[in-house]
């Protein structure tokens, strides 16, 4: 039994010309009511989570679609055109299309999903499959990123739904973190007051989350003090690199040094000492040097 003699049984051909243009009519302005109906509801839905592009070209696929459907799934048959050969090639043709071009239709889908989940925006600096950069566009099939360095890459949207993504500038406010090493004979409070001042001094730098500034542990050369500061998200990097140089000065400034790696030798006796000092002075008097 044909494909055309099943949807018969539901939908019987009409005869009559004049009525059939009239079923026809009918038919077409319902599906295009309800395309409309449904294109508007998606537009005011997806309006604020696509790029306007984007959200037409979705749109008019969804709106023709219907109209396709409708067309060869009823008004052929009211027509009592078959459609058994047409189905049965479309069949064939989307099957080769289908493992052609499996990895395009990957893509577009996972395309639409980042549109309506919007991860990631353009202009955001992000971390995806290790990619550092800033998002260009966000295309049907792909994913533009401007590499810090200038560098252009094209990720495939499967590439970046399916993987880990971080997004720099997602939240408002991101903290950084400091460790100042101060010599053990330096007052540790006096540097925690001083950073604490510097920091109050910032106008980028939150007061909530507070920052806060304390001794970490007690290292093999330095007392460690951990500073760690909020500031927003679009003036974080700038006040980062700035403000450790800014501390390192201010501390120096007022007899405070950050420590560095020593070692004090101790020799077991005094007898060593000596012998070495020996070996010292007749080694300068072999190669002659003063």
């Amino acid at each position: 039994m044909s494909n055309s003699t099943i949807i018969s049984q539901y939908i019987p051909p009409l005869s009559d010309p004049f009525l059939q243009i009239i079923t026809v009519i009918v038919i077409l302005f319902f599906t295009i009511l309800i395309g409309k109906g449904i294109t508007i509801y998606l537009q005011r839905s997806l309006k604020d989570k696509m790029d306007k592009e984007h959200l037409n070209i979705l749109l008019k696929t969804i709106y023709y679609g219907l109209i396709v459907v409708a067309i060869i799934g009823v008004i052929f048959p009211l027509l009592n055109i078959d459609t058994s050969g047409l189905l049965v090639a479309g069949g064939v043709v989307g099957i080769v299309l289908g493992f052609a071009s499996q990895s395009i239709v990957g893509n577009f889908i996972s395309g639409i999903f980042l549109m309506i989940e919007r991860p990631v925006k353009i202009g955001d600096q992000v971390n995806i499959d290790n990619k550092l950069g800033y998002v260009e566009d966000i295309k049907i099939i792909s994913t533009i990123i401007r590499t810090y360095d200038g560098l252009y890459i094209r990720l495939p949207n499967e590439t970046v739904f399916t993987t880990s993504i971080t997004n720099y500038v997602a939240n408002l406010t991101r903290r950084f973190e400091y460790v100042v090493g101060i010599r053990y004979e330096d007052d540790a409070d006096k540097a925690i007051k001083i950073i604490k001042g510097l920091i109050d001094e910032q106008p980028y730098a939150l007061v909530n989350p507070s920052p806060s500034v304390f001794v970490d542990n007690l290292g093999d050369n330095a007392v460690n003090i951990i500073v760690r500061v909020w500031a927003p998200a679009t003036e974080w990097y700038d006040m980062k690199t700035k403000l450790l140089w800014i501390i390192k000065k201010t501390l120096e400034e007022n007899g405070i040094e950050i420590a560095f790696p020593q070692r004090t030798v101790w020799f077991a006796s005094e007898l060593n000492t000596k012998r070495i000092g020996i070996e010292h002075e007749q080694n300068r008097s072999v190669t002659g040097t003063d």
